[in-house]
């Protein structure tokens, strides 16, 4: 039986492997968890995906108690004029008019954004960056990107890629300074930051120094047994990491920059980047906080569900 006198949202983190559902209820504290569901994400048969997340949404509609709305948190973009999905890896997705095809199985609205923006409004609502006037979220996963909020509300621009810092170019005298090479990228340019800092390219950067290209937790343990070749490695990810970090000081100046995705758990990043970032700075502008997550990998689904509330009740102001 629904319930008309609550409120709430569902929040959905669309990733490669997996779905996540979480239902919230919201009450003048905030969003309080009632519901969570994962299930694996059928990556190529679009039928299917519709039929398996409509399936997850009336499971969680029964645990709410109400039909909500819902906030899906995906890879890539949409295109501003088609509304179809690019750059997504959930290849039934791809060239798909993915929210109107949800809104008609679901019969209510859905609201998406990109993954990143999805965890830089949850950590800006709750969570690291709680109460400061703008934040930065910033992933470092498999790829780089991100959001920026302020007053913990999102701003996703008019192109709706605000915070897509990992598709910046990588700065030329630093590549010619470690003897980089100019990396394709898969969005179709040659040279982006996120082929460089991100854990792949992390990875890739040991083994163009002579490394065998492991993955960053073992390069990080082993810098700290003064691997030389892992030493470098993280010396020259550091410094182009830096560079890209000095941009968003430049550009945006947010009073916090919040870390996510597996890079994140480098205990390293938080210890030196402020000073290398300060490299990159011209005299007397400030470092903002670099601070690790709240919710980590949790906040795709929460900030999927905020995203929900701030569209609604925007259109409804």
């Amino acid at each position: 039986m629904m319930n008309t006198d609550l409120h709430g949202y569902h929040g959905i983190d669309i990733g490669g492997s997996k779905i996540e559902l979480v239902a919230f209820a919201a009450d003048g504290a905030g969003l309080r968890e009632v519901f969570r569901e994962r299930i694996a994400t059928p990556g190529h048969d679009f039928l299917l995906f519709v039929q398996s997340i409509t399936a997850l949404v009336e499971r969680a509609d029964e645990a709410l108690g109400l039909p909500a709305p819902v906030g899906i948190g995906l890879p890539g973009i949409a295109d501003p004029a088609s509304g179809r999905q690019l750059s997504s890896n959930v290849p039934a997705l791809n060239g798909r008019l993915v929210a109107p095809a949800l809104e008609q199985a679901l019969r209510r609205a859905v609201v998406i954004g990109n993954d990143c923006q999805c965890f830089a409004l949850s950590e800006a609502q709750g969570g690291a960056a709680e109460g400061l006037p703008t934040m930065f979220g910033a992933i470092l996963g498999t790829g780089a990107g991100g959001g920026y909020c302020v007053g913990a509300r999102l701003q996703r621009g008019l192109n709706g890629i605000a915070g897509e810092w990992g598709h910046w170019s990588a700065p030329a005298h630093l590549l010619a300074q470690y003897g980089l090479p100019v990396v394709g990228c898969p969005c179709g340019r040659r040279g982006c930051l996120e082929r460089y800092v991100s854990g792949p390219g992390m990875s890739m950067l040991h083994r163009h120094f002579g490394g065998d290209g492991a993955e960053p937790m073992v390069l990080a343990a082993r810098a700290n047994m003064h691997d030389p070749v892992a030493t470098k490695t993280l010396g020259a990810h550091l410094d182009l990491l830096a560079h890209a970090f000095s941009s968003l000081v430049l550009s945006l100046d947010p009073h916090a920059i919040v870390l996510g995705g597996g890079l994140s758990q480098l205990p390293h990043l938080y210890q030196e980047l402020p000073a290398a970032v300060r490299r990159h700075l011209f005299p007397g502008a400030q470092v903002p906080p670099i601070l690790p997550p709240r919710f980590g990998d949790a906040g795709g689904a929460r900030g999927a569900a905020l995203l929900a509330q701030q569209h609604l009740s925007a259109s409804a102001s």
